[in-house]
């Protein structure tokens, strides 16, 4: 199947004319359409989708999947919500026109968490996203839907977006690759805010090669984001093959075995996957090193990522009334309009949040709660800046091992491994380039291993990443059902 292939072998099939950009299109929508039979990955196929321009990007004629939280001009955009399920907006997210640019085409909107809050893949207003290895496991969140596409074949990639770990643990549970970059690397222009500090536009694909090609094409100084900065010196791309062995870290208060008396078989595996390549690195001329961070710090993680993230969101939902845009009730004013509108159309989880967000906003529990978590941050971002100065990434394992079952969890985290599932959020605090890419299995599911470097390092954080793909055998990976009997 030609949407199994990466980008570059599809751009010389283009060119050699062995395949046509709507052959491309039309099997891309076929099989959009069977994998949400099976997954509901997705909220939008586009049935009128064809493309009869030039070839001259690599991107050119290629589909792809945009995650739902992103503006498409004419193109319904929901973030998986009900306050916004009939939004079409007017204009394209500055990420979007640029792969516009380049020619490529989009074929359908991926189903996402609600406006991104949730790691899962369970509270889309569209329903669960199931994994496409396992349907009876999650795909994570809140990039469910990009993930599960391009692991199963759709195309070769897929916008998302990370706020948390938002790109990266879906592509883990997915079996394929999740390139965060650094922060503001990408315009966040027309991508829907949830924490805006956090929030970092991204690729999910199916090699470190592709991910770069897009993000290429999709990143740039953008005027009407104050926080993009000029990366036109970064060529990804280009400079993904110029590799050389590497002084790399991991950090044993998140990844020693010892720390989980009580692991399970599964966690046991994953983290055996995980040391075996960590002894590839060292084969291939790695120096690997334990670098140590407070665990009272590591611990910290998780309640300061819900503070701020919900703080923020707070803030920046606060204009989904049903008045401006979104489904409108019929009430007698303008406030109980408001009340209804939001009573409605959010789910429990959202609902959730706003409340957190509020609660630690309020004047006497700011300082204890919101200001406190942002000095947390603060300590947590200064102790990474110290180690990636000796060292040119951190290496760590992606969550506790494969996809959560969809039913029969607990809806709380294991204290014991709350640090082991919540890292990834060291990136998006201090804004670091990340990228997880698949690291074998565990018990014929996928798991991943995660490389974070310093801001505006990216080329050299996606040049480890290529390095150590090409040791492995899951570049390219697509989906194999697991059986059940």
């Amino acid at each position: 199947m030609n949407m199994e292939k990466g980008i570059v072998e599809l751009h010389e099939m283009l060119q050699k004319k062995e395949v046509t950009p709507n052959e491309l299109i039309a099997e891309s929508k076929k099989r959009s359409k069977e994998i949400q039979e099976e997954c509901n990955a997705f909220v939008t196929i586009l049935d009128d989708v064809t493309y009869d321009g030039p070839i001259d990007t690599l991107l050119a004629g290629i589909p792809y999947g945009i995650k739902d939280n992103y503006s498409t001009k004419g193109v319904l955009s929901t973030g998986s919500s009900n306050t916004l399920k009939n939004y079409v907006p007017f204009f394209d997210a500055t990420a979007v026109e640029n792969l516009k640019k380049a020619h490529a085409v989009f074929v359908n909107k991926t189903v996402l968490d609600e406006f991104g809050m949730g790691g899962t893949g369970t509270t889309g207003h569209t329903g669960i996203v199931k994994n496409p290895w396992d349907n009876e496991r999650m795909c994570a969140g809140s990039s469910a839907g990009s993930a599960a596409a391009v692991a199963s074949g759709v195309y070769p990639y897929a916008l998302g977006s990370d706020t948390g770990d938002s790109i990266r643990k879906p592509a883990a549970y997915c079996g394929i690759v999740g390139y965060k970059p650094t922060y503001g690397m990408i315009s966040r222009y027309g991508l829907f805010p949830f924490a805006s500090s956090l929030d970092t536009c991204g690729v999910l694909t199916r090699s470190v090669e592709d991910a770069a090609i897009v993000v290429d094409a999709m990143k740039g100084i953008d005027p009407k984001d104050m926080t993009s900065w000029d990366s036109s010196k970064i060529h990804l791309y280009e400079n993904l093959k110029n590799t050389s062995p590497r002084k790399v870290c991991t950090i044993p208060e998140i990844c020693d075995l010892k720390n989980y008396p009580n692991a399970s078989t599964e966690l046991k595996l994953h983290l055996e996957n995980y040391q075996k390549t960590l002894n590839l690195l060292k084969e291939m001329g790695y120096q690997v090193e334990e670098v140590s961070i407070d665990k009272t710090l590591l611990n910290a993680l998780a309640s300061c990522y819900v503070i701020l993230s919900c703080a923020e969101a707070t803030s920046n939902m606060s204009n989904l009334t049903g008045i401006i845009f979104g489904p409108r009730s019929e009430k007698e004013n303008v406030m109980e309009m408001i009340k209804d509108h939001r009573t409605k159309g959010f789910s429990p989880l959202i609902k959730r949040r706003f409340v957190i967000g509020s609660y630690v906003l309020q004047k006497e529990n700011k300082d204890r709660y919101f200001h406190n978590a942002q000095r947390v941050r603060r300590l947590i971002v200064d102790r990474m800046k110290e180690i990636l100065k000796d060292y040119d990434a951190v290496i760590l394992p992606v969550g506790t091992g494969p996809a959560k079952k969809l039913k029969g969890q607990k809806d709380i985290l294991d204290k014991e491994s709350t640090v082991l599932e919540e890292h990834l959020q060291i990136a998006n605090f201090g804004g670091f380039p990340s990228i997880t890419i698949p690291n074998g299995f565990v018990h014929d599911l996928p798991v991943g291993i995660n490389i974070t470097g310093n801001c505006y390092e990216d080329e050299k954080v996606l040049q480890i990443a290529y390095d150590l793909e090409r040791k492995m055998n899951y570049k390219g990976q697509i989906r194999k059902k697991v059986s059940h009997e």
